[in-house]
């Protein structure tokens, strides 16, 4: 379920990068697009500090879904 979750938080990462190129190309104005890109990056790194391995090797996501199974 994590999987289909960070999944969908990367697509929407990126595609708040293609909007906000789209929207600064078309309206010329600089707020609104640098507000996309920071929420962009903030996602993306909520993934990866979700995914990357931590000093033992096991990545936080790992502690998840091995407490989900028993």
């Amino acid at each position: 379920m994590t999987d289909l979750v960070f999944s969908i938080v990367i697509l929407a990462a990126i595609l708040l990068l293609v909007a906000a190129f789209v929207y600064w190309r078309r309206t010329g104005a600089v707020k609104q697009p640098v507000l996309m890109v920071v929420l962009a990056l903030i996602a993306i790194g909520n993934v990866l500090i979700w995914t990357i391995p931590t000093a033992d090797g096991t990545a936080p996501v790992d502690q998840i879904q091995s407490a989900e199974t028993g």
